[in-house]
């Protein structure tokens, strides 16, 4: 299927590894021109340097920016071109108990995950908005709606998200531009795979054993039983990225294996 997203350049926040990096490659299939991001210039040249190696026709480049210093961000700002199409990918969780997590790590959770988007959405919204076209996704996670106990920190900016990206699809009305939220479930993303495989060091079991028993003790409404790939999430958002998606617009669409039970 032609998605004619040939000739639209795209920006994704935290995207030279797992789930940002996967959407970024899908896009440059697609033959958008790909922006990479990460926190160092080593990863991001890494990143571009493999995103051209997989698709030898790319147009991709990449800027470096830490979202948790805002000075980074203004930076960044300062050097991107116009894009089409905004990815909102970036995020940073941590399992740790409510009565241990200090108010800092409150607001370093807020400041990466959700006013990475406002500030990135704040300034290419008008932008879209003029040209009369463009496409906002939000990365958001099935934690927005069944907050994770081990981790409601990061649960809170995931359902922050969802109130951000509904509000910005408010303020399109009759344009060519949309705004919609994806909820990935449990990913096989990098951080992920480290996560499962400190867990089945210290319950001294194999990482598949670990799987099985991290989706029978915490995520047992899954309907796979298993974590997505990074390529299954990114499959959903290039089509939202694309012309095709032109109808769908203030939603939120799940890539979460039937983990929640809701109808809606």
């Amino acid at each position: 299927m032609d998605l004619q997203l040939a000739g639209k350049t795209a920006f994704v926040s935290g995207s030279t590894a797992g789930i940002g990096y996967a959407i970024a490659l899908g896009l440059a299939k697609e033959g958008v021109t790909v922006i990479l991001n990460g926190r160092t210039s080593e990863n991001v040249a890494a990143a571009v340097q493999q995103l051209q190696s997989e698709v030898p026709n790319a147009q991709v480049s990449g800027f470096p920016a830490d979202f948790a210093q805002a000075a980074d961000v203004e930076a960044l700002l300062a050097n991107l071109p116009s894009v089409d199409i905004l990815v909102n990918n970036i995020g940073v969780f941590e399992p740790k108990a409510f009565t241990e997590i200090p108010d800092e790590d409150w607001f370093r959770f807020f400041e990466i995950n959700v006013m990475s988007g406002i500030r990135l959405s704040r300034h290419f919204f008008p932008k879209m908005l003029e040209k009369n076209w463009g496409r906002i996704l939000f990365i958001s996670s099935e934690s927005a709606v069944f907050i994770p106990s081990e981790m409601i920190h990061y649960g809170m900016t995931k359902t922050a998200q969802l109130a951000v990206a509904r509000g910005l699809a408010e303020l399109t009305k009759g344009t060519g531009v949309t705004v919609n939220t994806v909820l990935p479930g449990p990913t096989k993303s990098r951080g992920v795979g480290e996560f499962i495989a400190n867990l089945a060091k210290q319950e001294n079991k194999t990482e598949e054993e670990m799987e099985k028993v991290f989706f029978q003790d915490f995520r047992p409404t899954s309907l796979i039983q298993r974590f997505a790939s990074p390529d299954e999430i990114a499959h959903m958002v290039t089509y939202l990225s694309s012309p095709l998606a032109s109808a769908t617009n203030g939603a939120t669409l799940r890539v979460e294996g039937g983990l929640l039970k809701s109808a809606f």
